[in-house]
């Protein structure tokens, strides 16, 4: 892994694996780094608690911190203690620690309202105070201030109904739809942006697209108006990290620039820097070159995927990938 001394400012947008695939790697390349994290699981133990507490689903947010925790006995532990999630025959069960340790928190520093969320400032704060506990290597904030919900357009969600375009509501259910989704919108649709998030898109030098499950992970911080303002506006440059393999569910057949023409049909004004692709997945680098340069950037092919043959990013080698794109 290179040095995290000193390096570009860098914002890195998703949630869930594919997120913590970036931020592993990112940690190592800068000491200025920022998560902006998805806000619209309504699953597990995020969705129980989300019902429940009125606060934001915390397990996207929760799994940042832990992969900007460090590699020494301090950092590798408190990212254990965090992913642990509880097994029993009670409430407690497959609850994640940290979700609770997040939650907690924002009830302290924010009071309790009810059953309505944190005051306003009190979750950042929070979140701040856990990456403090974990000895994080950057920052974690969300995307919104308010819980969101994901809405698809999916086709063929009825197989009985192949050519049938219906709503699907919630993250879940999104991810989990027979059928094509062919766009994804936001309930509510113009939600308040997390002004720290907004903060650090408009100081980066480098802002990340990905990799993780492009219709509920990436699009969706399009989806914020005024986030997607930010986004199109800064001075910053774009890189767009692509998927090592289709999302089953979600983006079922696609190829590398299918997920490219997806993103620029939902956010038309964004202009990308860079596209960076595993050369061992892209079966037709022609095509690929087109939809990279609509989007006005340049292909990057290295070779990123982990050497287990699963669909999953090495850090090491993706760090290094990055090292390069940035000093090019």
């Amino acid at each position: 892994m290179v040095s995290a001394s000193g390096g570009p400012a860098v914002v890195a947008l998703g949630g869930g694996h594919g997120l913590y695939a970036s931020l592993s790697a990112l940690r190592g390349v800068t000491d200025r780094l920022a998560a902006v994290v998805t806000v619209a699981d309504d699953g597990g133990s995020s969705g129980r608690l989300r019902r429940e507490l009125g606060v934001l689903p915390p397990g996207d947010l929760r799994m940042a911190l832990a992969a900007l925790c460090g590699d020494d006995e301090w950092g590798q532990t408190w990212r254990d203690v965090v992913q642990h999630r509880f097994r029993s025959q009670g409430e407690l069960h497959d609850h994640a620690v940290g979700n609770l340790l997040i939650v907690a928190l924002w009830e302290l520093l924010g009071g309790d309202s009810g059953g309505s969320g944190p005051a306003p400032g009190a979750t950042v704060a929070g979140l701040d105070w856990v990456g403090r506990l974990l000895g994080a290597q950057g920052r974690v904030l969300p995307m919104a201030s308010v819980p969101l919900d994901i809405v698809a357009e999916v086709r063929g969600a009825d197989p009985s109904r192949p050519h049938e375009v219906t709503r699907v509501k919630g993250q879940v259910a999104c991810a989990k739809t027979p059928g094509t989704v062919l766009s994804v919108s936001l309930v509510p649709g113009d939600p308040p942006a997390c002004p720290e998030a907004l903060a650090a898109v408009e100081d980066a030098d480098w802002v990340v697209f990905g990799p993780g499950s492009w219709f509920t992970s990436v699009l969706p911080h399009l989806q914020v108006p005024e986030l997607a303002r930010a986004l199109v506006a800064t001075r910053a440059r774009r890189i767009v990290a692509l998927n090592l393999a289709p999302q089953p569910g979600e983006t079922d057949d696609f190829s590398p620039q299918t997920h490219l023409e997806v993103l620029q049909a939902h956010a038309p004004d964004l202009r990308v820097d860079v596209v960076l692709a595993d050369r061992g997945v892209v079966d037709d680098p022609v095509a690929l070159e087109k939809a990279v340069g609509d989007l006005g950037g340049r292909l990057v092919l290295a070779d990123v995927a982990a050497d287990d043959g699963s669909p999953r990013h090495d850090p090491a080698r993706l760090a290094q990938a990055f090292v390069k794109i940035f000093r090019d």
